[in-house]
């Protein structure tokens, strides 16, 4: 019989993830499905301007494409290839919503170089990406729109700069609806979704009251998938 999960106050499920027990499994990226999503990008956000690779991947090959700020966005743009290359363990209903790829956005002035970021202040953000991208292949779960990520348990601070601790799972709001969807096939349409971080205190609002009460006052505050380290937590 299958076990039912924890649930928190306002019934959503929790899972625990157990730690992997399988050893490293070599992959490589899928070149046709690369180069879709990488069109898909410059058609929808704009040119890439730099792509930050994995030389030796676990499970799934995640690479983080970089867009940089224009006139019309005024900031970076990172988006992940390499998530959807396997289908995630989507529950039944939802088997057409198994590959998916994640975006974040920071500030024009975040440093992006090499050097900046030996410094895990400015890395995290590419850090997290690669970790929640990986994170359903390694424990054969399901991220999706809604799903929360803690960075620990009991969730720490992402980095030393920051308080934020937690990722919160969304549909874009600073990119067109074209953007947020690519049919790569019959079978398979890969759907982008933001991480948008969140304070320890708004995970637990979310946890006790729901989505849609910490939605409400994440757009009250207009939070969206463009990073404010500093920003204010709408649950005090």
């Amino acid at each position: 019989m299958k076990q039912e999960p924890e649930r928190s106050e306002s019934g959503a499920p929790i899972f625990h993830h157990k730690a992997r027990e399988r050893g490293f499994e070599l992959a490589h990226g899928d070149e046709e499905t690369i180069e879709k999503i990488g069109a898909h990008i410059e058609t929808h956000v704009g040119r890439i301007a730099s792509v930050y690779h994995e030389l030796m991947s676990d499970l799934v090959h995640i690479d983080v494409y970089m867009i940089e700020p224009t006139e019309e966005r005024n900031f970076f743009t990172l988006v992940t290839s390499g998530m959807s290359d396997k289908p995630m363990a989507a529950p039944e209903g939802y088997e057409d919503c198994g590959h998916t790829e994640l975006v974040i956005c920071l500030p024009p002035h975040w440093s992006m170089t090499q050097e900046a970021f030996q410094d895990d202040a400015n890395y995290w953000p590419i850090r997290w990406l690669k970790l929640l991208a990986r994170l359903p292949h390694e424990y054969k779960t399901w991220l999706y729109a809604s799903h929360t990520v803690p960075n620990g348990d009991p969730a720490l601070p992402f980095a030393p700069n920051t308080k934020l601790c937690c990722a919160l799972l969304l549909r874009p709001t600073l990119f067109d609806d074209a953007f947020k969807t690519l049919e790569l096939s019959a079978e398979k349409r890969i759907e982008f979704l933001s991480v948008v971080p969140l304070y320890r205190g708004e995970m637990e609002l979310k946890l006790d009251e729901g989505l849609d009460a910490l939605l409400e006052l994440l757009d009250d505050a207009g939070v969206t998938e463009l990073l404010d380290i500093k920003r204010e937590n709408v649950s005090e």
